[in-house]
Order: C-alpha cells, then sequence, then structure tokens
C-alpha cells in the first residue's frame, strides 16, 4: 500500500512539474519581441502614429493674416483715395 501511495505521489509530482513547465513555455511566449532590433521598432512606431493622423504640421495661420493686411491697405487705399 505505501507503494501505491508513493507511485500517486510521484505521478502527481510529475504532472504538476509538466503542467509548471508548459506553463512556463507560454509564458516566456508571451513576451516575445516582435522586431529584431530598436530601429525597426521605432520605425513602426512612427508609421502607426502617422496613420494616427500625429505628425501632421501645425496649420498655418500666416495666409490668413497676410490676406487681411491686404484687404486692410485695399480698404485703407479706397477711402483715401474717394
Amino acid at each position: 500500500m505505501l507503494s501505491n501511495m508513493e507511485s500517486i505521489r510521484s505521478r502527481n509530482l510529475q504532472s504538476a512539474l509538466m503542467s509548471l513547465e508548459a506553463d512556463a513555455a507560454s509564458a516566456g511566449r508571451g513576451f516575445a519581441c516582435l522586431f529584431s532590433d530598436s530601429d525597426e521598432y521605432e520605425t513602426a512606431l512612427i508609421a502607426e502614429r502617422r496613420a494616427q493622423g500625429r505628425y501632421q504640421a501645425p496649420r498655418s495661420r500666416w495666409p490668413i493674416v497676410m490676406l487681411l493686411g491686404v484687404l486692410l491697405m485695399v480698404v485703407g487705399t479706397v477711402l483715401l483715395l474717394s
């Protein structure tokens, strides 16, 4: 009977060890990196951010300011000459 209990305990220990090894292997795959180096990672990161529209240049307000300035000069000239 003692031999039977040792056999059951040995099987339980062996199955627990195999389960632990399988869990460790799957956890290791979870941390695997998709990129081979930092340059590849940064290239992918920049491409993703561009796709999201993060790197668009801010719109310049100079054309609107210049147009208003020219319009004011034209109106001022018309009023001065009339």
